[in-house]
């Protein structure tokens, strides 16, 4: 069994009380613990968990899919909230680098707390760079192998280095997958990774090629038309059932999903609760 509730999304409907913002949290329960999934910038993640009477006691870890803030600067909130001095926040070694988007200048994009802040406040960070099972049948994928040759990511996002600014492939971004009778059950980040890189290396690693659920941001709002494009047919071609995406898709490839899909996509917003 797992329950996925959207706590932090850019967009909101029929969720009165409830706010959105550029970012992306979800609360995951499973028959093995309850999970925190990214927590959005911070400005909605406390707000919208009283709403849906999530408890933050409940929580079994703090799991962190990239570096960027959109995804991680509520940490120190959730922290606050859960009043524990050892809570396991999973993410990859490279949470702290210092990342910035190139638009009209150099804009801090990294996670806004400093390891040292949020320790005090009690994370105790589990860094992973390969495919781990942090409970059983679910699974982080840790790096991401990018095995084809369309899913190019962005030439816009840098990390900051002593000689200058060179572009991050951000490797540290991961999803969560959890197995279930149905089949898999992929929470997405940002897919930085590529989302067909993603869903190929679930099924690799799991050795499971059903894919029963998927919901997550895909990035795919500044990519080139051919990858959007390539992207969309090989989602057909895979026989996902279904599909809800988010924050980073972007309306027009939304729409495009939409007809390609038909029955099998959905938005997953602020409120969104999906079960498999």
């Amino acid at each position: 069994m797992v329950k996925a509730t959207v706590i932090c999304e850019n967009t909101v409907f029929g969720n009165l009380g409830a706010i959105a913002e550029h970012g992306w949290a979800v609360h995951l329960e499973t028959e093995h613990g309850n999970f925190l999934f990214d927590t959005g910038q911070g400005k909605a993640l406390i707000n919208n968990m009283n709403v849906f009477n999530k408890k933050w006691s409940d929580l079994a870890a703090v799991i962190l899919s990239h570096h960027h803030c959109d995804h991680t600067s509520g940490l120190l909130s959730a922290l606050e909230e859960m009043k524990r001095s050892d809570v396991p926040v999973y993410a990859h070694p490279h949470l702290f680098k210092e990342g910035y988007l190139v638009r009209n200048g150099y804009r801090y994009i990294g996670i806004p707390h400093s390891k040292e802040t949020l320790e005090a406040a009690g994370a105790r960070f589990m860094y992973n760079r390969d495919f781990v099972e942090i409970a059983t049948n679910i699974y982080l994928t840790g790096e991401v192998p990018r095995t084809n040759d369309f899913e190019i990511g962005d030439t816009d996002i840098v990390i900051k280095k002593d000689d200058g600014y060179v572009i991050d492939p951000v490797e540290d971004d991961q999803s969560v997958i959890i197995r279930t009778d149905n089949g898999l059950f992929i929470i997405l980040g940002c897919s930085h990774a590529g989302i067909i890189n993603i869903l190929n290396y679930a099924k690799q690693k799991t050795g499971e090629n059903r894919i029963h659920t998927v919901i997550g941001g895909t990035h795919l709002w500044t990519v080139s038309e051919d990858q959007k494009e390539k992207t969309i047919q090989a989602l057909i071609d895979m026989n996902v059932e279904r599909i809800g995406v988010s924050h980073c898709t972007g309306f027009e490839v939304s729409l495009r999903m939409a007809n390609a899909l038909g029955s099998r996509f959905f938005q997953c917003n602020v409120g969104s609760v999906v079960e498999g």
